[in-house]
């Protein structure tokens, strides 16, 4: 990172913003914000700006929607590595808005690699989840889509940059995370909402994340690069979260069923009780790097990935339902989702 120019997508986000923060504390030259939120941009710059950073801070509006301006964007700018966090995540807002999670995550994503790689960059790395895995969700369907497009494009080799995905779990106190929500919930005198009393996840901490992501992509363009493709950030254990909202609440100095109860709300729309690392047909290797583990996806080629992409942009634009989730299930068989 040192000396070089950065570029991150959804640099405003709670992901972004603090992957913004790490890449100036790690000496980058020029640092580009692209959001398609201005008080968002506006924040994290401030930040950078008080925090006083070597690093030379840009910020631009832009939607990854927009291939025509993320591509003017990025020849602009010439970034060395591009982080791209940007994506909508939310599992149960994007089970009833699908159309718009396909258009940010998937086609958002083919947006920044293809300009990314038409600016000269040497990395692109994408922001994954744990939900990429046999994928029940259209949160899960579109990043491991992302990823396989990502993915092939890295195998074609017909330019030098890398494309690499990192994959996490929950991060704690990101936007959305259950932990700000408990907080919420007990400050207003209960009842903490739990989905359901056997859910568990796995966490994370922002800065792991974060620091783990950047260190995924130094390995990615390192001497002992190899063909890695997925790096999945090792979490530990998972944690029953009805656990996590017990701890919460005594470290809240309350007594959880006496000063704040818990509610079992049930399992919402594209969940799933426990989150997978790793695929039956994937097989993993230790990188030498404590906390990253390699994942080697079956991933099929460019000319594939693009026949789904023409026939999703097209279905998308004609709102054809069936024929989008037909498409995600020829390159996804064991999505189970359904056209809502």
């Amino acid at each position: 990172i040192r000396g070089k120019s950065v570029m991150v997508t959804g640099g405003g986000g709670s992901i972004g913003s603090e992957i913004c923060r790490r890449v100036a504390a790690f000496g980058a030259a020029r640092l580009l914000v692209i959001e398609n939120s201005e008080p968002a941009m506006y924040a994290i710059q401030e930040q950078l700006a008080a925090a006083e950073t070597a690093a030379v801070v840009e910020g631009h509006i832009a939607d990854v929607r927009d291939r025509a301006r993320v591509m003017e964007v990025m020849a602009a700018f010439k970034p060395d590595v591009v982080f791209h966090a940007a994506a909508l995540k939310h599992v149960p807002v994007l089970e009833r808005d699908w159309a718009e999670g396909i258009k940010t995550n998937i086609f958002g994503s083919v947006n920044v690699a293809d300009a990314a790689a038409a600016a000269g960059a040497t990395a692109m790395v994408m922001i994954s989840t744990d939900k990429a895995i046999d994928p029940v969700s259209i949160l899960g369907v579109t990043k491991r889509f992302a990823e396989m497009y990502c993915h092939a494009l890295d195998a074609e080799r017909v330019s030098p940059m890398r494309l690499i995905s990192v994959r996490f779990g929950n991060v704690l106190a990101s936007n959305g995370s259950v932990v700000p929500k408990f907080k919420a919930q007990i400050e207003a005198g209960g009842p903490i909402t739990v989905t359901h009393p056997d859910m568990v996840r796995y966490f994370m901490t922002i800065r792991e994340a974060c620091d783990l992501v950047i260190t995924a992509s130094s390995h990615a363009l390192g001497p002992e690069r190899s063909e890695v493709a997925v790096y999945v950030l090792n979490m530990g254990q998972p944690v029953k979260i009805v656990d996590l909202a017990e701890r919460i609440i005594r470290l809240s100095g309350l007594e959880p069923g006496r000063d704040i109860d818990i509610t079992f709300i049930g399992i919402r729309p594209g969940e799933r009780m426990h989150e997978i690392l790793f695929a039956r047909e994937e097989p993993t290797a230790e990188i030498g790097i404590d906390g990253v583990v390699a994942a080697h996806p079956v991933n099929p080629p460019i000319d594939v990935v693009r026949a789904w992409l023409a026939k999703l942009e097209h279905a998308i634009a004609r709102e054809e339902r069936e024929a989008i989730f037909g498409v995600l299930r020829d390159a996804l068989p064991d999505f189970r989702g359904e056209a809502a």
